[in-house]
Order: structure tokens, then sequence, then C-alpha cells
């Protein structure tokens, strides 16, 4: 079985996926331009920025899993995937401590207007008197939009600084608020209210498009410091950009509209020019310590992928089936068996959507559960029962609407 690595990864995890029985093909500089015909062959594709367009499951017609080397995964065509019943995988959370880091970071060079420090002392330039004005992060408000993976990390670290943490989050209940030592917030605009910082870490898509509105960075005070590591969409960009421009907010952004998608190209961004924002180059997930932790979680899929059939953090697999019923199976452990009940079905115009065979010690029986889109009539149950050298029991249950 053939992987393509298309995209950097350490030689230690290339040297795991090789100890698991595969053909390693590691190819970090072919872009989407060459993956389609790189792919052709590979059984498992393992990315990190590279897009994987609708072209390329149309033509690996062998690909059975992509795993996504960090969170997001609007790089990757997941509809096509579907279709073709390809397995598409991410590694959420292993980027959380470096994307806190920068978060913390920006906060911190946006206080103490580091950049500035630094670009006048590289000029020759002893501006104490200026940059002599910051208030600092103790006994200050962070508010934190999205209470996943890296807004619990950067809760815990502000809060070692002293900062009084804020939170709106669907998954925040009143028990984990007090665990962490956040205060909940009723909604966007009376966070924005009381926070002195203001971190947004939601995921990008048609749900969080444009989340942050006018209105919520107009609820923000004059002076506050807008930061945003999660997906430049998330925020209403002409509404962001007007705050910057009229220096009422700052801002601190590792991402932007029309973001280059390579390493390294020419690139303006009005946004990034203005003096009262300081920007970084989507680089958040950029640490010795992310990457090694999204190795080892991609490392971790293949196997499990390869060893039990398993998929973990697959994003493509339907939440609930259109199965309404299940079929429940207690077999003897022989060849056929299966294939004879399914039959049954089949013939019925019954479809089978789930099916899960569980073997009893020893082998010699199996119990299997068969999840099926419609009722099997009294006659088919009666067909099935009848194969009475096979079949030790059937029975039949409703699923939960």
């Amino acid at each position: 079985m053939r992987v393509l690595v298309a995209d950097e990864f350490s030689t230690r995890h290339l040297g795991a996926l090789s100890g698991l029985g595969l053909e390693v093909d590691y190819r970090p500089k072919l872009g989407a331009a060459g993956l389609v015909e790189a792919a052709k062959d590979a059984s498992v594709l393992v990315v990190r920025s590279t897009e994987v367009a609708r072209a390329l499951f149309e033509a690996a017609t062998r690909l059975s899993l992509v795993v996504r080397a960090g969170a997001g995964v609007n790089t990757i065509d997941v509809a096509a995937a579907s279709e073709r019943g390809v397995f598409v995988a991410n590694c959420p959370g292993q980027n959380a401590i470096a994307v806190a880091e920068l978060a913390l970071g920006l906060m911190l060079a946006a206080d103490r207007k580091l950049p500035d420090c630094v670009a006048a002392a590289r000029a020759g330039v002893w501006d104490k008197a200026r940059f002599s004005k910051a208030r600092g992060l103790y006994g200050r408000t962070l508010g934190i939009v999205g209470l996943g993976a890296v807004g619990t990390a950067l809760a815990a670290r502000a809060r070692a600084l002293g900062m009084k943490v804020a939170v709106v989050s669907r998954s925040l209940t009143q028990a984990k608020a007090e665990a962490l030592g956040v205060t909940p917030a009723e909604s966007l605009v009376a966070l924005a209210r009381q926070a002195d910082f203001f971190s947004v870490h939601v995921p990008g898509g048609a749900a969080t498009k444009g989340f942050i509105s006018v209105e919520v960075l107009a609820a923000l005070r004059p002076g506050s410091v807008f930061v945003n590591t999660s997906r430049a969409d998330v925020v209403d960009g002409a509404a962001v950009l007007a705050e910057a421009r009229s220096g009422r907010l700052f801002v601190a952004t590792d991402v932007f509209d029309g973001e280059p998608k390579g390493g390294a190209a020419e690139w303006k961004s009005e946004l990034a020019q203005l003096p009262a924002v300081y920007g970084t180059p989507h680089i958040g997930a950029s640490t010795e310590q992310a990457q090694e932790a999204i190795a080892d979680e991609a490392v971790r899929i293949v196997e499990r992928f390869l060893v039990r059939g398993e998929v973990p953090n697959c994003v493509n697999v339907a939440r609930r089936t259109p199965a309404r019923f299940q079929l429940i199976v207690r077999h003897l452990d022989r060849v056929g068996v299966l294939a004879n009940v399914l039959a049954c079905l089949g013939e019925a115009g019954i479809n089978a959507q789930e099916i899960d065979n569980t073997v009893f010690e020893g082998a010699a029986a199996a119990c299997c559960k068969i999840q099926v889109d419609s009722r099997p009539s009294d006659e088919v149950l009666g067909k099935i029962r009848g194969r009475a050298d096979e079949i030790i029991f059937v029975d039949l249950v409703e699923l939960p609407a």
C-alpha cells in the first residue's frame, strides 16, 4: 500500500509510516498542479497546505484516506471525497499551544509596541519617551471568542499573567467556566464591551463567515486590541479595516484576506500597512512543538486506519444515516453466512447502512448488527431465520428517531 506525503514531514515520522509496512512516497514540492498525477496509485494521502481538489478524487481511484496534517480542511474538497467514499481526517487541537502562544505574543507586542521599538532601534533612534506608555496586561480583561483547544490554552496563559478572562462559547458550561477560571459573557457584543483585548478562536467556514460583525467591533472600547489568529473571513473585513484606518482599535492579526498560499511571495495589503496594525504571515501553527504533535497525530490516524479500519477525527462520515431499523443476527462464524443474510435483504430492496460484526472468543459464533433503511417484512425475517444450520437468533429493533 502506497502513502503519498505531499508536504513537509519530518524524517522521523516518515520512518514511522514506513514501519507500518507502507511504501512511502515523499514529494513535498509537488504543489496542487502535480498532485493529481502523483496520487493516482496512492491509497493514503497526507497533506498540510497543498490543495486537494475534486479532480484528484476522480483520478485517484485507489485512494481511501486523506489526512490533513493540521486542523482546517478548507483546502480539501470534502464533498468530492465523500462522493467517492474517501475518508478525510484532520489533526485538531495539536497546534493549540503554538497558536495560543502567538496570540499572547501579539497581545504583548501590541501593548508594548515591540515591533516599533525594534524598528526605531535599527534606525538608530532612541525613543524611550514614546515607548514608555504601555498599560501592561496584568489586571486587564481578555475576551475570548471560542473555547476550543486554542481558546482554552490562551485562557490558561492569560490567567497566569494575571488577566481577567471572559468568554463566549457554545461549549461553555458553568462548571467548565469555574474549572477554567473564566467568566461567561451573554453575547459577542457584551463580551466586546468589557474587553481590553479581544481574541478570536473559531474555525473558518460558512457558519462563521463575518461572525465578528461591524456591531461587535464597534462595541470594543477605543484603544482596545483586536486579535485574530483563526481565519480572515470570520471577521467583517471592511469593518476591521475601517477601525484600523481610523486608529480607534489596534489590530494584531495572523490572517489576511487574499493572503498568498505559498511560503514566500510578493504581497500588498492595505490593512497590513496601517500603523495601528501588527501582522504576521499566518504562522500560528509554525513551531517545532506544534509540527511534531501534528505529525504524531497524522501517523496515529494512518495506523488506526490500517490496523483497525477506524479513522480518528474523520470529518466526512455521516452523523446520522437513513437507517431506521437494526437487525441483530447471532450466527455461526462460517464463510458465507453474512452474504446470505445480505442477499435476503437485497432481494427485498432493503439497503444496509451500517454493519458491525463481533466474533466471540473461540470463533465459533458471532453477532452482527445491521442497520437498514426500511423494515424487513416478516417474510424476509422468516427467510433469514429459516437457515437454522447457520443462524442462531434474529431480532429487529426500531432505531430512535
